[in-house]
């Protein structure tokens, strides 16, 4: 992939840089607000902990989970509760994830990625396809991860490529490092190769 970059042993601190970096850039090339997309799982609160400082326009930021489980936002497993508790007290405003909302195009999307190559909650067994006709869906894994046995409401891949760039963190794992250049390579079908394989804007990978 000419459009991949890969960096290596990246603390969140780095991470959280390169996206205040980009968001930096984001803000400067309109006076509008920027729309990004942004995942949950373990690997990115401590980088939105460290992303969310003083020195940005939060004000002029919307954030939208990539996917959530179907449960109340004041439920522990919701990642829309966590985004909220984190990015509306510096002023951002938070979207809610459901069947209804239009989605709009993302400056940029971050995404996390299960050792198994799901994306957001794209899980092998839904069969996700670049050109699917909805821009949210609502599925249930198969098999249900036992940590957060929940159906999911998630992005689709065509509103995922819908973003000027893409970025992956996916927290120092070797067994999602193999995963996701194997997908890079073209070696594999799983969500994650599908998303890779029709992206044409840069795509990032924190390993």
């Amino acid at each position: 992939m000419d459009n991949l970059t890969l960096i290596e042993n990246a603390a969140p601190s780095a991470t959280a840089d390169w996206l205040a970096e980009h968001l930096s850039a984001a803000f400067a090339s309109t006076d509008g607000p920027v729309t990004i997309t942004v995942p949950g799982g373990s690997t990115p609160f401590p980088i939105m902990e460290q992303l969310v400082r003083p020195d940005l326009d939060w004000s002029r930021l919307v954030v939208w989970p990539g996917d959530d489980r179907v449960v109340p936002e004041d439920h522990a497993a919701s990642n829309t509760g966590k985004l909220r508790a984190l990015f509306e007290p510096a002023g951002a405003e938070v979207a809610t994830l459901t069947v209804m909302e239009k989605v709009p195009p993302f400056a940029l999307c971050w995404l996390g990625m299960g050792a198994d190559g799901h994306i957001a909650s794209l899980f092998p067994n839904t069969d996700p396809q670049v050109d699917a006709p909805q821009k949210i869906v609502r599925l249930t894994p198969d098999p249900l991860p036992p940590e957060a046995p929940f159906d999911r409401i998630s992005l689709t891949i065509p509103a995922l490529l819908d973003s000027g760039q893409i970025l992956f963190t996916l927290g120092g794992s070797a067994d999602k490092r193999a995963v996701f250049e194997a997908a890079a390579k073209g070696e594999n079908d799983l969500p994650v190769a599908r998303l890779l394989r029709a992206a044409t804007q840069p795509v990032t990978c924190f390993i």
